[in-house]
């Protein structure tokens, strides 16, 4: 399943811009989005995120890839909900979001 917004975000490299790849991440339902040409801020959200992600989600205890799903998903609630963040005035992002929202 795939959500109906769900994006696929990369950078330039020559396997996402491969006419076979851009086809395949059509067919799964993603539509993609790439960082412009030598500018690393259009990805640094993501590449921020999984930083975090992969320094603090146990990943390799996953046996399979439901397994995996699983700890992601709850991984991206726990990072949204309830993880502070010091660049969002030590607010979640769901936090900031209604702040911004409120404003």
């Amino acid at each position: 399943y795939v959500h109906p917004e769900a994006i696929f975000h990369s950078d330039q490299g020559m396997h996402y811009t491969n006419p076979n790849i851009q086809k395949q991440i059509a067919e799964l339902g993603f539509q993609q989005s790439m960082s412009r040409k030598a500018n690393c801020w259009d990805n640094a959200s993501m590449e921020s995120f999984f930083g975090h992600l992969k320094d603090e989600l146990d990943y390799k205890q996953c046996t399979n890839l439901e397994e995996l799903r699983i700890c992601v998903d709850e991984y991206i609630t726990f990072y949204n909900s309830h993880r502070y963040q010091w660049t969002l005035n030590k607010m979640t992002p769901d936090e900031f979001r209604s702040h911004l929202v409120a404003a």
